[in-house]
């Protein structure tokens, strides 16, 4: 499924805030959780995350710190901080609202539309349509 850039975007920062408050991360691995996550359906490129990872950064929502792993590769991390806990927080709760908002006009649209085949049954059947 291909999602449009605007829907990547605005849900960019509560996934990797998200990530990172679960555990550290560096960013081709959190790319792979968002993969993993979403059943394959987000695929996220480093030309994506990298800009969004800067910008927490200088905000002051995550920070970042070289390891060298086991094997003696260097990766720079990313740790969220307390105002990036704060965020997601907040990030929470605003997609909470968005989310309910859609789910009841959503269902408000499929009892129209269930409405509306009902009634085109009945009239195709004889019936008289009242309105």
């Amino acid at each position: 499924m291909i999602f449009p850039k605007e829907l990547v975007a605005a849900s960019a920062t509560p996934i990797i805030l998200a990530i990172l408050r679960a555990e550290d991360s560096y960013g081709y691995a959190i790319i792979q959780k968002v993969q993993e996550v979403s059943g394959n359906q987000i695929a996220w490129t480093e030309g994506m995350l990298y800009p969004v990872l800067h910008r927490l950064e200088s905000a002051g929502l995550v920070e970042s710190y070289w390891h060298t792993s086991e094997n003696g590769r260097r990766r720079k991390y990313y740790k969220i901080t307390k105002a990036g806990h704060d965020e997601h927080e907040l990030l929470i709760k605003q997609w909470a609202i968005v989310q309910h908002a859609f789910q009841l006009l959503s269902e408000d649209h499929n009892a129209d539309e269930a409405g509306r085949i009902s009634d085109n049954s009945l009239n195709r059947a004889g019936r008289k349509q009242h309105v």
